[in-house]
């Protein structure tokens, strides 16, 4: 008799991975869970904190499969944290999750993986896997609203070949009811969208940069030049921001449009110079042919799409709000990754 297909399912103490071991184990695959602990310091958000490895053990006792923790502290810190910092140096917003899923989660981990003779991975990403002629390709989730393919966008087909998301197929309800007719540990936990190594209750993003760089004072000025407050710190100012800007509130509202940390400026004006018809791009990279036809561009993790074109740049068909250097970009066809490229100043 054929033994059951191992797979290794990445547990972060939340209930869409705890549910997706539990789908995998009622499908028949053997199943072993583990945990990767990544940031070392204070965490109390994300994945990384000790009571997400406590919950993540406890549902793989509930479901009566092994569990492990792997400490992948050196590479977090190698290729999340100190390019995090680095990047807000010169005043980008890079996305932390993105590059933990691409050196740690799906490198990382795929290679100790198939050390331990592992062929497949699991993971709870709201995002589908189809399978067209030309190859595995990375699809958006059926709840829209949980979406996390923006996050997993840089997954190659090798990698794509050898995953699997066994709740891309589910809405987050289905998700919890599951979790709640199994009595999970995990089945009204609520769910992290913030940085893992940023602490909420020891002073947040601002804190943490603190302790890692030395912050900039600046200068608040107009679109003429004209300077009108300062602000303590440049990099902590994100484009589209009114608050916290020593700016009178009188008067039409004026927002940052353009943050530039070598020069130690902010600039304020109104909403409408937020919104341009093109943005820059860098590292534009294909899966597949290049298309010329408009597609849907996402530019943050939790955004919404809206339809451009791409050429060496991304043309909006309607005018777009100012996206952040640093963010990536993701193209889609029909709920489809097809490219994906970095943002980068205007």
């Amino acid at each position: 008799m054929k033994g059951k297909r191992k797979i290794l399912v990445a547990m972060s103490g939340g209930v869409d991975s705890s549910v997706a071991a539990a789908v995998l184990l009622d499908k028949g695959y053997e199943v072993v869970g583990v945990t990767m602990k990544l940031w070392g310091g204070t965490s109390d958000t994300g994945c990384c904190s000790v009571s997400d490895v406590i919950d993540a053990r406890r549902v793989a006792d509930q479901l009566g499969i092994q569990h492990h923790v792997f400490n992948f502290g050196d590479e977090f810190d190698t290729h999340v944290v100190d390019p995090y910092v680095e990047a807000h140096k010169v005043g980008a917003t890079p996305n932390p999750c993105i590059e933990c899923n691409r050196h740690v989660k799906f490198d990382k981990l795929f290679r100790r993986a198939t050390a331990l003779g592992f062929e497949l991975i699991a993971t709870g990403h709201h995002a589908q896997i189809i399978q067209q002629p030309e190859g595995f390709r990375l699809s958006r989730s059926v709840d829209l609203r949980k979406d996390q393919s923006y996050v997993l966008h840089m997954l190659s087909e090798k990698q794509l070949a050898r995953l699997q998301l066994p709740i891309g197929n589910l809405t987050k309800d289905q998700v919890r009811e599951i979790a709640a007719s199994l009595s999970l540990q995990t089945a009204g936990k609520a769910d992290s969208q913030d940085v893992c190594f940023i602490s909420r209750t020891k002073g947040g993003r601002q804190r943490f940069l603190e302790q890692h760089m030395t912050m900039t004072p600046g200068q608040v000025v107009d679109s003429e030049g004209n300077s009108i407050s300062n602000v303590p710190a440049v990099q902590m100012v994100t484009i589209g921001q009114r608050k916290g800007l020593g700016i009178s509130g009188e008067g039409e509202p004026r927002y940052a449009v353009d943050v530039n940390v070598e020069s130690a400026t902010v600039t304020v004006g109104p909403k409408s110079d937020l919104y341009y018809d093109e943005t820059p791009i860098t590292d534009i990279q294909w899966i597949g042919e290049p298309i010329t036809d408009a597609l849907d561009i996402q530019t943050s993790a939790h955004g919404h799409t809206a339809r451009a074109k791409i050429a060496d740049k991304i043309c909006w068909e309607k005018p777009h709000k100012k996206v952040a250097s640093g963010q990536s970009a993701v193209f889609y066809e029909e709920g489809t990754v097809v490219g994906s490229g970095i943002v980068s100043k205007l």
